[in-house]
């Protein structure tokens, strides 16, 4: 049986810190945070609900984030 494997561990950041940050600049500084993914949403995505640990998820509207959330 193959070894179950070991998710990513996930920087200790708040989310809420990106919340009305310009686009580009918020995915740069959740990369240099550490997150391994930083996804783009337009408003109202339709998006699959499974939880992917190191991945940061950006609502953005305008240019602006509007929402973000782990996952």
């Amino acid at each position: 049986m193959a070894p179950i494997p070991t998710p990513s561990a996930e920087p200790q950041d708040n989310p809420d810190t990106y919340v009305g940050l310009e686009a580009s600049g918020a995915e740069q500084r959740a990369r240099e945070r550490g997150w391994s993914t930083v996804r783009s949403l337009p408003p109202g995505a339709i998006i699959t609900m499974e939880y992917l640990s190191g991945r940061l998820n950006f609502e953005v509207s305008d240019g602006v984030v509007k929402r973000c959330w782990k996952g």
